[in-house]
């Protein structure tokens, strides 16, 4: 077994490879060579005006492999293994067919949105010019919405499954080796795309296949359990298996569902804005004044204060960023944010949220489960009745929010399609916008200076996490009322960010293989 050893050093040794080897030898007692050792976990510091990095490095025996006890993967050849049907290339989709491949077993994916490349494509035009393609943006397509973001690979829900698996297949495909050891890895928007394209060809190298641009109206039940799928062009896809993993914005699977009388449950959500601080100040705040150099990263944060019963926190942080349209409607603008490998924009940005519940909603609403997702689409209405045309956002200066005043002017945004001034304490609901004005003056507190008119809030962020739950069995993960479907992910409710998908994609996979052999 590898000795695990702790070290903490200043962030100019903590970056320098020699002087790693130097301080471990020396807290050992004896010479290290460099290939009896790995960085196991890397954090910063920040808590006091010295800053330090800690390091967790694991110390291998001579001979020893530092290959050892890691995860594996073996893929085997399913072209002529039982098909199972997943609805939707996200996270959660992508990793429920490489397991199934493992497991011997042939992933039929049906995605509706375009392959990544081309998805590109129409993210940047939507970028550029504010043209918007319904089925190809920043929430479908390959990848899911998950491709065109920060790209951050932790999680705080580490019993569900092993995440390293997660970071080790990511790995495989094309990710950075600093994701195996950084306390809050991320991979970034640009290198995302390249590394859904490495999973899309071990999934079709070895016999699974991807369809593109094929929208799922219906379930195929026979015997009265899933067993495929119907496309909006009439075709079917049949398998053994159904699983559903198409995202939170697929807004219209849940009305098929419950078209089809198969019961959802309404759980809490969150909605709220998107505010964006000069990077810089920051880094000021964070870094207790200091100039950030060469050796520490861009600053985040993550702030929680309970307002009136309900959290507010920020949501997606992501340093050196930027704010991009994450609309999937016409009639509804909505935003998110995004950052590249270096997080390198002059620009920080997070969702800053409050908590719904199911009875927070204002109005009693006849559709029961699907009342969250009518009040979601309610304030996406309002914020693009409130913004400039098309995708132009509406913003304010933060200061100016909490203290209820206009902003004639606006600071500089790194929003590509622009901003537009409102006055969003005049049309956010109560129920939100005095939620998130404690929350500010909250947050002001722990991060002194954080309120500031050089801030600026843009409207509106409403696709933290979903607001149904489609019920599934504890064991089984089968829906509890249509055997052979397996809800999973995030648009079903039981996950929330990029790896708590993946493992569920990867349990889910598993019970769907145990499904099948008995």
């Amino acid at each position: 077994m590898p000795e695990n050893v702790s070290l903490t050093l200043p962030p100019p040794m903590a970056a320098d490879p020699e002087a790693i080897q130097r301080a471990l030898s020396q807290k050992l007692g004896h010479p290290i060579d460099a290939d009896r050792f790995v960085i196991a976990r890397r954090s910063i510091d920040a808590r006091k005006r010295t800053i330090r990095v800690n390091l967790g490095i694991r110390v291998y025996a001579a001979g020893e492999l530092p290959t050892k006890g890691l995860p594996e993967f073996s893929y085997r050849d399913v072209r002529s293994a039982p098909p199972v049907v997943i609805v939707g290339a996200g996270p959660a989709g992508l990793f429920a067919a490489l397991r199934l491949v493992e497991l011997g077993f042939r992933p039929v994916v049906v995605e509706r949105g375009k392959p990544v490349k081309e998805r590109r494509r129409d993210v940047a035009a939507l970028n550029r010019r504010g043209i918007l393609d319904g089925e190809s943006n920043y929430a479908y397509g390959e990848g899911g919405a998950g491709t065109f973001s920060d790209g951050k690979l932790y999680t705080r829900s580490r019993k569900r499954g092993d995440h390293r698996r997660v970071l080790h297949r990511f790995h495989q495909h094309g990710a950075d080796p600093r994701i195996l050891s950084e306390a809050h890895p991320h991979i970034g928007s640009n290198r995302l795309p390249g590394i859904v394209a490495a999973m899309r060809t071990t999934i079709e190298t070895h016999g699974g296949e991807i369809h593109f641009r094929q929208k799922v109206v219906d379930l195929s039940v026979s015997g009265g359990r899933a067993t495929g799928v119907r496309l909006a062009d009439g075709h079917r896809i049949e398998g053994r298996a159904v699983v559903l993993a198409s995202g939170h914005s697929a807004r219209d699977v849940y009305e098929m569902l419950m078209a089809r009388k198969i019961a959802l449950d309404a759980k809490s959500f969150a909605m709220g804005v998107r505010v964006e601080h000069p990077q810089g100040l920051i880094d000021r705040i964070q870094y207790h004044g200091q100039a950030r150099g060469d050796y520490l990263p861009a600053a985040a944060y993550h702030l929680v204060q309970q307002v009136d019963g309900r959290g507010v926190y920020s949501f997606c942080m992501c340093p050196g960023g930027f704010i991009v349209p994450a609309s999937t409607r016409r009639d509804g603008l909505v935003v998110n944010g995004m950052s590249f490998s270096r997080r390198n924009s002059p620009y920080a940005n997070a969702g800053i949220v409050v908590e719904i519940r199911p009875g927070d909603i204002p109005v009693r609403d006849p559709a029961g489960p699907l009342a969250g997702l009518n009040y979601q689409r309610t304030l996406e209405h309002i914020a693009c009745k409130n913004g400039g045309g098309g995708v132009v956002a509406p913003a304010q200066r933060l200061a100016d929010f909490v203290n209820n005043r206009s902003s004639p002017r606006l600071p500089a945004c790194s929003y590509p399609p622009g901003v537009v001034a409102s006055s969003l304490h005049e049309w956010l609901p109560d129920s939100l916008r005095l939620r998130l004005q404690a929350g500010f003056k909250a947050f002001d507190r722990k991060m002194r200076g954080f309120i500031t008119n050089d801030a600026i809030v843009v409207g509106v962020e409403s696709r933290t996490s979903s607001p149904i739950r489609i019920p599934r069995d504890s064991s089984t993960f089968q829906h509890i009322g249509m055997p052979g479907l397996f809800p999973c992910g995030e648009g079903a409710g039981y996950a929330g960010g990029i790896v708590s998908c993946a493992v569920d994609g990867e349990r889910v996979a598993a019970a769907v293989a145990h499904f099948l052999t008995g």
